[in-house]
């Protein structure tokens, strides 16, 4: 799969992007320890990020 966001840095100092936005997302501690029981706790950032992606796709591939 293949994750693709868009930055809004255009200055190329230090490392290079990755493309990527960050942002904040409150979640329930709950929901954290769930995923964290599934995934580890290295691995929440990627599993939050494939999990957006899939509802995304889910919800786009609905409106057609």
């Amino acid at each position: 799969m293949e994750i693709v966001s868009v930055t809004d840095s255009h200055e190329m100092m230090g490392r290079p992007p990755l493309g990527m936005k960050p942002t904040t997302v409150r979640l329930p501690a709950e929901t954290i320890r769930r995923i964290e029981a599934l995934v580890g706790n290295r691995r929440i950032a990627v599993f939050i990020r494939e999990a957006v992606e899939n509802e995304l796709r889910r919800r786009e591939e609905s409106d057609t």
